[in-house]
């Protein structure tokens, strides 16, 4: 039986998820059919359009994403502390963005006075909709359901464009986060519709790159903030410079089919994380494949499945991969 989504997210564990959404039978409905030769590549550019938009209302940043030809990958972050610290306002204009709300929120929003009566009602739903800054079942949902609807208006029909739901893994330690994000921005190189990760469009790696150029950030992506150390601000635990080498360097073995074989000048992060490149390779072209369900080193998934009383899972391939 699938995993019930209360035991795939786990705040106590990680705020990192690696979450997927597959089109209806896998078929090309983003990209290009070859059989009909009709194209839907612009629905691609609807769906990072969406998803950058919602970094900026939810409390949730993107660490990485790719919208493939028939499926989507993304990374995100629950930032808990940022949803704590909005105000009531703030919470109200954040979901009206993307919600209608209720009548009640609606004149809050606008100023009105509110009836004493009616503010133990308007309190609570300001608290559901805080709550839901930073749920990625919300977040995944309001990501899906815009796109289907389009898709169906465009194709004249109805019925299904997504497959299920989602499905989501934790990334318990940075080990994991950095293998995941790799093999998410890595995912055109390796279906060989790029040649190179900054050529590859509709994914975060070529937003990240084509910034670096400028000496900058992409201010819809969570930004990289160097290693971790005290009084670490809020970002990714690793340096740019170093995640945007080791992506290239991987998708040069990947697309020359070097299965193995990676250059000598390895960033440290490499060092830093623990990872053999015989591992690393694999795990940046069979991340989902080798695993299914909560990633990271040993000791990770032991506190994670003490966390979610649950039985221990890809304690095997932990060993092999980040031992």
């Amino acid at each position: 039986m699938p995993t019930p989504r209360s035991k795939q997210i786990c705040l106590q564990a990680t705020p990192y998820y690696h979450c997927v959404s597959r089109c209806v039978r896998r078929a090309f409905l983003c990209g290009k059919d070859k059989v009909t030769n009709t194209c839907y590549e612009h629905r691609r550019g609807w769906i990072e359009q969406r998803l950058l938009f919602l970094a900026n209302i939810f409390c949730i940043d993107i660490c990485a994403y790719a919208v493939m030809s028939n499926h989507v990958h993304v990374v995100l972050h629950i930032n808990h502390d940022k949803v704590k610290s909005l105000t009531d306002s703030e919470v109200i204009n954040r979901w009206h963005k993307v919600c209608k709300g209720t009548l009640l929120t609606q004149q809050f929003a606008k100023g009105d006075d509110i009836h004493q009566s009616l503010l133990p009602t308007l309190t609570s739903t300001i608290e559901i909709y805080r709550q839901r800054l930073f749920d990625i079942s919300w977040f995944m949902r309001l990501l899906n359901e815009p796109i289907a609807r389009q898709a169906n208006a465009e194709d004249n029909c109805t019925g299904r464009f997504w497959e299920g739901r989602f499905t989501s893994q934790a990334l318990l330690d940075e080990a994991a986060l950095a293998a995941c994000m790799a093999y998410v921005d890595l995912n055109p190189v390796r279906a060989g519709i790029a040649k190179t990760p900054e050529k590859s469009a509709h994914t975060s790696i070529k937003l990240r790159v084509k910034a670096a150029i400028k000496g900058e950030q992409p201010k819809a992506l969570m930004p990289f903030v160097g290693n971790p150390r005290k009084d670490m601000p809020n970002g990714l635990p690793f340096k740019l410079d170093e995640y945007i080498q080791l992506v290239d360097l991987t998708g040069r073995v990947i697309r020359d089919d070097k299965a193995g074989h990676i250059e000598n000048t390895l960033p440290t992060i490499i060092n830093r994380l623990n990872i053999s490149t015989n591992s690393w390779i694999r795990l940046t072209t069979e991340f989902e494949k080798q695993f299914k369900g909560a990633v990271g080193q040993e000791a990770s998934i032991e506190q994670f499945s003490e966390l979610q009383q649950r039985r221990r899972q890809n304690i095997g391939n932990s060993k092999r991969f980040f031992g």
